[in-house]
């Protein structure tokens, strides 16, 4: 994902305060992580290292706000976003070594599918990729995006904007979805079919007549 195709889209809005957090945190995080891989950390000290970055980067309560210990049928997930009694995203982690793929969400999807939870995110601590769970038959989740915070500029807009899509703060103001309905808006069965409709067609038709 193009973080300056993004940018034309997003255009949220970040206090300040949110912003400078972000910014000053993920500098310091970017180096955590570069040290962190070059040692090829296991799975557990990358959980550590994630816990951090919600809480610094993101601004959980670490202690109130992310937890380890949430249960469903019988076992746990990595960690859990909970608010006021409420889950708004589950997380499954890998070693920050582990290349992320498809087959990592299914666990997680499942949890969010048994408990009714929309939001769903796996992360190796340098790649992140938020997902929403459609509650259909069969159950299926959409990718809402994909960062990768090595490469991000900390001071950038656009960056801010990115992740304050993830912040505690910007919960309540909706940025998620409205995240996630933007770039529904332009995936690219939405563009194919807008390409190939009635009306588009026959302005092409008619732009094609003009230089013929």
């Amino acid at each position: 994902f193009n973080i300056g195709t993004y940018y034309k889209i997003i255009m949220y809005k970040v206090p300040k305060k949110e912003a400078d957090q972000i910014a000053t945190n993920l500098l310091k995080f970017q180096k955590v992580l570069a040290v962190a891989k070059s040692r090829d950390l296991n799975e557990s000290d990358t959980v550590s290292i994630i816990s951090d970055m919600l809480a610094e980067i993101f601004g959980y309560d670490k202690y109130l706000d992310i937890t380890s210990e949430f249960a469903i049928r019988g076992t746990y997930c990595d960690l859990a976003i909970k608010i006021n009694g409420k889950v708004e995203y589950l997380i499954e982690c890998k070693s920050i070594g582990t290349q992320l793929k498809e087959q990592h969400i299914k666990q997680a999807v499942d949890y969010g599918a048994n408990q009714g939870i929309n939001w769903v995110i796996l992360t190796n601590g340098i790649t992140w990729r938020l997902y929403k769970l459609k509650f259909e038959q069969p159950i299926s989740f959409d990718l809402v995006y994909e960062l990768d915070l090595s490469t991000l500029p900390p001071r950038s807009d656009e960056t801010k904007e990115l992740l304050y899509i993830l912040h505690k703060t910007a919960l309540d103001k909706g940025y998620r979805q409205m995240h996630f309905e933007k770039t529904q808006l332009i995936n690219p069965y939405t563009v194919a079919q807008l390409l190939f409709s009635e009306n588009v067609v026959n302005a092409i038709k008619k732009e094609i007549r003009k230089l013929s």
